[in-house]
């Protein structure tokens, strides 16, 4: 009887019996770079590097552009599912924009950065797949390019790296680019939580002359103060109860997602839904070409991938920093530096309106749409993008009689 072959498994495309080290799939201008013990992969380009075929912006917009450089660098920080390809079309011409280095990198569990074995019980100082880690490396990126300050231009879920980054060192970001920012932005008309009045104005409430003289009315706020000092206790215990019930949901959460069963269903998860996803991402889907969706499904190649995606949304889960710190959405109006937000007009994935109302939150933020584009303008509208970006970064580092220029569209 022949032997029994084994079966070949294979997800977005991508044979999962020939997984490699992340490194062995990096392209000639790769480069590591290890913090705590992971080698974040990431790509540099400068402002005086030649031409590259990749990317898709005009001559005359970079060039227009490249006039009044602002001489800082700009960090990359992509999103969820992303990696530095998502920059490749703008790298370059946004290092002639700036007139200095522009870094993108892979954050822990995306893209060629290696996978690093984590669990809870870990002695590694500091979760590689933790917010506070991408927050980490971003500061120590900076800090790799020499420059005591940076621009930060995050997209999607990278803009929480970015906030969050500047909230750490504000005296380190020169600037905020948020594309398609996944951060909730803050509910108008917020009613005071004392009074339940828009803008906390406390209801007069006559006086009762006669109360002090009148026995049935002291009764009845005695008995109105214990049964509030009854609720409060039940509500209390509730509130202990629901914690407890809470741990036990995200251990048992924790459990699965890190057993055999969890890592079956982030393969099939990727397979169904990660080109599609992809494609549901652009304004224009049919213009998503073969080379876009290897530059997603390349990670796929890597070692390891599912267990670190696992880990990452684990992190999500259980990081108990985030829990005890203020939501980013409601820190927005503490922003003081130069803040631009642009989305597409025809995101699905966080839609534009939300992008809007995270830039009303912040005083004094710029705010751009871009027509005909979903949630990658990067990629979709590279021109355009370029264009805002550029016309920001004039606008706040450059001279006051300095004449903006439009890009060609």
């Amino acid at each position: 009887m022949p032997p029994r072959r084994s079966r070949r498994r294979s997800v977005a495309g991508i044979d999962q019996n020939e997984l490699l080290d992340p490194e062995a799939l990096a392209d000639p201008d790769s480069s590591f770079y290890e913090i705590n013990g992971v080698r974040l992969h990431h790509k540099v380009c400068s402002h005086e590097d030649e031409d590259s075929p990749s990317d898709q912006s005009s001559d005359a917009t970079v060039s227009a552009a490249s006039q009044s450089r602002i001489s800082l660098p700009i960090l990359l920080l992509h999103g969820f599912g992303a990696s530095v390809f998502s920059w490749s079309s703008v790298m370059r011409p946004l290092a002639r924009i700036a007139g200095a280095k522009v870094l993108a990198f892979d954050r822990p569990a995306f893209g060629l950065t290696s996978r690093a074995n984590w669990s809870g019980d870990d002695s590694k100082p500091l979760n590689p797949y933790s917010m506070a880690f991408s927050v980490m490396a971003t500061l120590a990126f900076i800090d790799y390019l020499g420059a005591e300050k940076a621009v930060l231009v995050g997209h999607s879920a990278g803009c929480l790296v970015a906030v969050d980054a500047y909230f750490e060192a504000p005296e380190r970001v020169a600037a905020l680019v948020l594309v398609a920012p996944a951060i909730f932005a803050p509910r108008k008309g917020v009613k005071d939580r004392e009074t339940g009045e828009p803008g906390g104005q406390k209801q007069s409430v006559p006086n009762d002359e006669n109360s002090s003289l009148n026995l049935f009315a002291r009764i009845r706020n005695g008995f109105l103060a214990l049964c509030k000092h009854i609720a409060g206790l039940v509500s209390k215990m509730i509130m202990a109860i629901r914690g407890v019930v809470q741990a036990l949901y995200v251990k048992a959460l924790v459990a699965f997602l890190r057993s055999s069963l969890g890592v079956m269903l982030v393969r099939w998860v990727m397979d169904k839904f990660g080109i599609l996803g992809v494609r549901n991402a652009w304004y224009d889907a049919s213009k998503v070409t073969d080379h876009v969706i290897q530059g997603y499904t390349k990670p796929l190649k890597s070692r390891g991938w599912e267990t670190a995606l696992l880990e990452h949304t684990i992190s999500m889960i259980t990081d108990s920093a985030s829990a005890t710190r203020v939501p980013v959405s409601k820190r927005l109006s503490e922003i003081s530096c130069p803040v631009l937000v642009v989305t597409g007009d025809t995101d699905r994935i966080v839609p534009a309106w939300n992008a809007e109302r995270v830039a009303h939150a912040i005083p004094g933020a710029s705010f751009e749409v871009i027509k005909s584009c979903g949630h990658l303008p990067q990629e979709e509208r590279p021109e355009e993008f370029l264009s805002v970006i550029g016309r920001f970064l004039r606008t706040v580092f450059g001279t006051p009689n300095e004449q903006v220029v439009q890009a060609a569209v």
